[in-house]
């Protein structure tokens, strides 16, 4: 059984252990007190904006609660924001190809991430595709061949081509070959934004085209560590591509899995997917009731 709380104590001791021991023994609301509280949601990686309106309902007694109570006010308000960004199940159809739309920044861990996708599919006895989709970079599509072989995936790479086309290519064989999915993998260049944006709405109007039944999920990766950064991160991928879900790499040992917040209520996308070590088996479903009562343990 996964244990969420030993992967995310540090993030859950930052978000919530600092703030409710500042807080619950004093004998009401202070603003000297809320000022403090917001510091360290913000200092926590939650983001300005959210922190600021958690500590705003508690101005002027709006809340009838006592800092006594903060934790309750907190585990409600951080389960509702979960809920209200959407469903966190992966989607997926039987009996039909499912294409999975892999975005981030190079370095997120999209890489490592789509080959422990593959290998859970392939664990459910899923035919799989990978479409190597990061041309540009020949040490991306390396890695990628090298994780395909340890999941037991079949891979569609042509170095140095245009994206779009190896994507048109692995529908292609999937649809020939009666693959149940595909994982797409693409380039994460932001230093070149306006570049990296044409070239994944080039590879999305191939999949809207060849195959607009089959896309499942346009999936953002984002490695924990980045915090605050991951919510920036997020806003220029959502420019290019509508996403539906975001994927946390690297939980394990973060004191930022409060972004999985930030990002759920600023941007309205559920988590589905977080990594939490090195091997094969250490991508997890998200869950949204375990994270939360992780994080109030």
């Amino acid at each position: 059984m996964f244990n969420f709380f030993s992967t995310i104590k540090q993030t859950a001791q930052a978000l919530v252990g600092n703030v409710t021991s500042a807080v619950e023994q004093e004998e009401e609301f202070s603003e000297f007190v809320l000022e403090d509280m917001e510091d360290l949601l913000i200092g926590a990686d939650l983001g300005v904006n959210y922190a600021a309106e958690l500590v705003d309902k508690l101005r002027g007694g709006q809340m009838k609660i006592k800092p006594s109570e903060v934790r309750k006010y907190l585990k409600e308000e951080f389960l509702q924001t979960l809920k209200a960004a959407g469903s966190t199940e992966l989607k997926y159809e039987p009996g039909t190809l499912n294409i999975y739309f892999i975005t981030g920044i190079n370095g997120a861990g999209k890489t490592t991430l789509i080959g422990k996708l593959a290998y859970k599919f392939k664990n459910e006895g899923k035919k799989v595709l990978i479409a190597a989709g990061d041309t540009f970079r020949a040490a991306a599509e390396e890695q990628l061949d090298i994780w395909s072989k340890r999941a037991g995936a079949d891979i569609v790479r042509k170095d140095g081509a245009d994206p779009a086309a190896v994507v048109y290519e692995a529908i292609q064989k999937a649809r020939s070959e009666n693959y149940d999915v595909i994982l797409v993998d693409t380039a994460g260049r932001l230093q070149n934004k306006f570049n990296l944006m044409e070239e994944l709405a080039k590879i999305k109007a191939v999949i809207d085209k060849n195959a607009p039944e089959s896309l499942r999920e346009s999936m953002l990766v984002l490695d924990a560590n980045t915090g605050q950064n991951g919510l920036q991160q997020a806003k220029v991928f959502a420019e290019a591509v509508n996403l539906t879900s975001a994927a946390l790499t690297k939980l394990d040992g973060s004191a930022k899995g409060a972004i999985i917040l930030a990002i759920a209520k600023e941007m309205k996308l559920p988590v589905k997917l977080v990594g939490v070590g090195e091997k094969m088996e250490d991508l997890k479903a998200f869950n949204a009731g375990e994270f939360i009562n992780a994080l109030f343990k």
